[in-house]
């Protein structure tokens, strides 16, 4: 598979850690920022363990966006832009 080189430049120029970000060290508000900021961000929650996006464009072909839910300092759930794949009968 062929990587963007948009994509690799996005990586390498992030300065969040190659392992994640642990979203309870964030408000609500703050990780919503962090991550319309950096167009995407991997949350290495024990529950979640996976990448969350400012919106559908960073999703890949045969993706949508969908809301999901990660603890946050100030809230039990804080919702965010998570990819899917989509399922053959969701056409």
């Amino acid at each position: 598979m062929k990587i963007p080189a948009f994509v690799i430049a996005m990586i390498l120029s992030t300065s969040v850690s190659a392992a994640g970000i642990d979203s309870r060290s964030y408000k609500c508000g703050d990780l919503q920022n962090l991550i319309a900021s950096k167009g995407f961000v991997f949350i290495s929650a024990p529950a979640f363990g996976d990448f969350v996006v400012a919106g559908p464009y960073y999703c890949g072909g045969g993706e949508f966006v969908t809301l999901r839910s990660v603890p946050t300092l100030d809230r039990p759930e804080c919702t965010v832009n998570y990819c899917e794949a989509r399922r053959r009968f969701d056409r």
